[in-house]
């Protein structure tokens, strides 16, 4: 079976979840009304796009790209990167670098004229993928406000 990169559908939500669970060490949520909710509302939002990269029914690694609009740069929106995420068992062969390329086509589809990306990773191999795909640490200087 091979691996392929798409964009996530309503049926991969469980899949996805359980992904996330490596990510920051979050938990795996009930799978209620509000979390299918959220998930169908990000579904049908034509600016986000999480996208996958699947072998059979199993999600492997997933990057979320939300495109926002904007007034400045000739009124080019930008593009924010988010989520990525690959399961323990196959890092290290590619996949999110395949998401991250896929995210940037998207982006360049859309008319970005910049994509951003914030980590709060200090591990030296995600630094090196990030840089791989082209993004540069230098020259901006990221701030988060985390609200309860």
């Amino acid at each position: 079976m091979s691996i392929c990169i798409r964009e996530a559908v309503y049926s991969d939500l469980e899949g996805l979840l359980k992904l996330y669970t490596q990510l920051n060490d979050n938990t795996m949520p009930e799978m209620d009304e509000r979390v299918q909710a959220v998930w169908q509302r990000l579904l049908s939002r034509e600016n986000i796009h999480t996208l996958v990269a699947a072998e059979g029914g199993a999600i492997l690694s997933s990057v979320t790209v939300t495109v926002i609009d904007s007034l400045t740069h000739g009124q080019r929106p930008y593009a924010l990167v988010e989520y990525v995420v690959t399961s323990r068992a196959h890092r290290g062969q590619g996949l999110a670098g395949a998401l991250l390329e896929r995210a940037r086509e998207l982006a360049r589809e859309a008319g970005c004229y910049k994509m951003m990306l914030v980590t709060g990773h200090s591990e030296p191999n995600v630094h090196k993928l990030y840089q791989r795909a082209g993004y540069q640490s230098e020259g901006k200087t990221a701030y988060v406000q985390y609200l309860p």
